[in-house]
């Protein structure tokens, strides 16, 4: 198709989106593997039923999720990769603490061209849940399905609470429009400002996913949120959860909990103790709304054995308070690395008019001169100062003269000229309810996440303007503070055995003040420290860290393995954008 970008006029071809002949999706398998296995993990196209749309995507063996891997704590196993895809393609193996030439970036490997197979050696040295995606156009093919978990059983049998059984859950969502996924172009990552919010939940790859449970039962979760953007906020109302661990491994204190907060790439470890038979609902909860994510119905039957006393005992563990007293002389210490999160939007200046300078989150904001906006903190873009008119992107009937909400679907109305510029399409009812319904049971001024929300996206306040947004229009950076290097330019070098504190900065001196998921390859795992100067109550190894809207968050990276790794934003249109970097990890020095 010929379609002109903002930056260019020039023939924009699109991933392919048709169905026929292909086989159906699978279900996602668990295959249990012991130390010296091996492993065939083919990346191939699949249709799947979505709702009511049948959908092409792409599938690790032929199921999305792909298949679960249930690894030893401390074992190796050969998994060999074929690329049946669309694309060269490279398997990233998240949260792995592995041999760097096996991590899976352009930094460690040559790509996968497409019928070839490349080997990797997976060792798992860790216990908890760990997942692999594609580190190649990332944007590209998490959305499309490659996402798959890995499960590493821990090596001590006291290492988590005891539980009546296990399940493993991929939390996503999915861009649908007009009965497809949302349109991907071949050269260049669209949606880069916020990222690719989906308009349908998927949980285990399921818009509707049901499941079973029985009374007084303990089911252990392992959540992982495999998103582009999205931030879920995990609730189970009737339900007792206990949060036990996260990214890599358990929690310095178990806790009882009402909601679990998963970042992109982030995973959780919760115990849920269902006490009485009926219906539950497994739920993202917003400040604004609530999704389904799953029914779990709950049968009278009494699960044998009762863990009930188990799961009410909140325990310590001694390893992770052992990390509390290490960690005390780093917490007053000044970072090692300074790193800030910061936006560049350059949307262009309409010529030879008069113009303003509106807020595309809260267009009520209008200034005669550049700026930022006094409620989010993102930059006012020029539009022509003649009288606007504003106008719904899902109801384009509606129109008004003033930045009023849409008395069908609630929806801030735009101006036209964003609207027009970004093509008008059909996000489907699902964004605004089908899949959700008001948390507050009303469309009411919601105010944007900034002020209002917890310094979380919660959604995609701008549409159209986010859909138009590239690489050549949006530059999203991290810049090392002592150096001024940003980016691919960030030039570190560390010793396998060293501490690095580094401190994380979310400006809000930034074109588009947003969160950010900061993840570290396997050149080690991290400690938080402290957010905002406040001391991490709860410690944890972890590989992603959400950083907040003008959050600064201090983390501690112990460095274990040597080579070049790198770390990004997880958000996956921004680490397509630019926002990531490698550093070096040599031998430990003589």
């Amino acid at each position: 198709m010929d379609d002109s970008s903002s930056h260019s006029h020039t023939q924009t071809i699109e991933f392919p989106r048709e169905t026929d002949g292909l086989p159906e999706a699978r279900k996602t398998e668990l295959v249990e593997l012991d130390d010296g296995d091996e492993f065939e993990l083919d990346i191939m196209p699949v249709k799947k039923r979505i709702g009511d749309a049948t959908v092409r995507m792409l599938a690790y063996n032929g199921s999305v999720p792909g298949p679960t891997l249930k690894v030893p704590q401390g074992g190796t196993i050969t998994v060999h990769v074929t690329n049946h895809g669309d694309l060269d393609a490279t398997v990233h193996w998240h949260g792995l603490r592995l041999e760097n030439r096996y991590d899976g970036t352009h930094d460690t490997q040559a790509p996968i061209p497409i019928g070839e197979t490349f080997t990797y050696k997976v060792h798992v040295p860790d216990a908890g849940a760990f997942w692999y995606h594609p580190h190649i156009r990332e944007d590209y093919g998490q959305e499309m399905g490659l996402y798959g978990n890995i499960l590493a059983t821990s090596s001590d049998a006291d290492y988590w609470p005891p539980v009546n059984r296990e399940l493993v859950l991929t939390l996503d969502d999915i861009l649908i429009e007009d009965g497809q996924i949302a349109a991907f172009r071949e050269s260049e990552t669209t949606h880069v400002a916020m990222g690719r919010f989906g308009n349908v939940m998927l949980a285990a790859g399921e818009p509707d996913l049901s499941l079973e449970a029985t009374r007084g039962e303990v089911v252990r979760f392992y959540f992982t949120n495999t998103a582009n953007t999205r931030v879920f906020n995990v609730a189970l109302p009737g339900a007792q959860m206990k949060l036990v661990g996260a990214d890599a491994g358990h929690y310095e204190h178990e806790e009882l909990v009402e909601e679990v907060l998963l970042a992109p790439s982030e995973r959780a470890v919760v115990d849920v103790r269902f006490a009485e038979a009926g219906k539950v609902a497994l739920e993202h909860r917003t400040p604004e709304r609530t999704y389904p994510l799953a029914a779990i119905t709950v049968a009278e039957e009494h699960a044998e054995p009762s863990h009930a006393d188990q799961f009410a005992r909140l325990r310590s563990n001694r390893d992770m308070a052992e990390q509390r007293e290490r960690i005390e002389p780093f917490l007053k210490a000044p970072p090692d690395k300074t790193l800030s999160f910061v936006a560049e939007m350059d949307m262009g200046v309409p010529e030879g008019v008069p113009v303003v300078y509106v807020c595309p989150m809260h267009p009520e904001v209008v200034s005669e001169e550049p700026g930022s906006c006094p409620k989010c903190g993102m930059k006012l873009l020029a539009q022509a100062a003649e009288a606007t008119t504003y106008v719904c992107p899902m109801h384009p009937e509606v129109t008004s003269d003033k930045p009023d909400r849409c008395p069908k679907c609630g929806m801030k109305l735009l101006p036209a000229s964003l609207v027009e510029a970004g093509g008008g399409h059909d996000h489907g009812d699902a964004e605004h309810g089908h899949h959700g319904h008001e948390h507050h049971g009303h469309h009411g001024e919601p105010e944007h996440g900034h002020d209002a929300a917890q310094g979380i996206e919660w959604e995609d306040d701008m549409l159209e303007l986010n859909r138009m947004t590239t690489p050549a229009n949006m530059r999203w950076k991290l810049v090392d503070r002592e150096t001024g290097a940003e980016n691919a330019q960030i030039d570190w070098t560390f010793h396998v055995g060293d501490q690095v504190k580094l401190r994380l900065v979310n400006e809000m001196n930034s074109d588009h003040p947003m969160p950010h998921p900061f993840h570290v390859h396997g050149a080690g795992r991290f400690l938080v420290l402290a957010r905002d100067e406040v001391v991490e109550p709860n410690l944890v190894w972890k590989d992603t860290v959400l950083v907040r809207t003008g959050e600064i968050v201090d983390i501690l990276l112990d460095v274990t393995n040597p080579g070049r790794w790198m770390a990004h934003c997880h958000i996956a249109e921004h680490h397509e954008s630019g926002m990531m970097f490698s550093f070096n990890v040599l031998p430990p020095p003589a």
